[in-house]
């Protein structure tokens, strides 16, 4: 069984650059799990240092509304590692979890180390690129032309221990394995598919690539 991994959307990330695309994508990543009745995790990071935009005592510390609404279960983390001291795979395992999908923010720092620490627990990871966003850019890290996104999604992708998808063929395997394993199975035109998917897959109509 998977679970769906949205890393730290917290206001004090969010509000620093315009990051509608991911969000529109998280969430839709959030439909797609919840329509089938799939985990869906929050991690929450809590930093001690006053100075930090996810200060534990700050409001900007709360986890956008409009998605932590859709939320199983709230993980509270204070590492980039979202297992590291904390229940999250005491909530995987009590759930038969053994395959996680990590959105969320920020791309390089806790949705890498969380795929990897995932990773090296035994689960099956998928990493979401463009479903993960960053607030850093190439002048915090000096380095000229920095992609930071795919960078990193380049990073673990040549790891061949953790698949790395865009938004779009994640959402693609989705529905041709929904269709697949469907008694119903039936090659239909492009609007029949979007009909068919939404009526009787639990999928919304925007998940359809055909």
């Amino acid at each position: 069984m998977k679970a769906l991994l949205v890393i730290d959307t917290q206001y004090g990330l969010i509000k620093q650059k315009d990051f509608t695309n991911e969000i529109k994508k998280i969430k839709k990543l959030i439909l797609t799990f919840k329509a089938n009745k799939e985990l869906i995790i929050f991690t929450q990071h809590l930093d001690n240092d006053k100075n930090s935009v996810l200060f534990k005592d700050s409001p900007n510390v709360e986890i956008i509304e409009e998605l932590k609404v859709y939320a199983d279960y709230i993980v509270k983390k204070s590492t980039a590692d979202s297992f590291f001291n904390t229940n999250l795979q005491d909530v995987l395992t009590r759930n038969s979890i053994n395959h996680i999908v990590i959105c969320g923010f920020n791309t390089e720092y806790c949705c890498m180390f969380t795929a990897i620490a995932g990773f090296d627990r035994g689960y099956k990871v998928t990493f979401i690129e463009d479903a993960t966003g960053t607030v850093g850019n190439e002048n915090l890290y000096e380095m000229p032309g920095l992609d930071i996104r795919d960078f990193i999604g380049s990073v673990l992708n040549w790891s061949n221990i953790i698949e790395v998808l865009y938004f779009d063929e994640f959402m693609e395997k989705i529905v041709k394995l929904m269709l697949h394993k469907s008694s119903k199975f039936y090659k239909y035109s492009y609007k029949s598919n979007i009909e068919y998917s939404s009526k009787y897959l639990n999928i919304p109509s925007y998940i359809t690539f055909f």
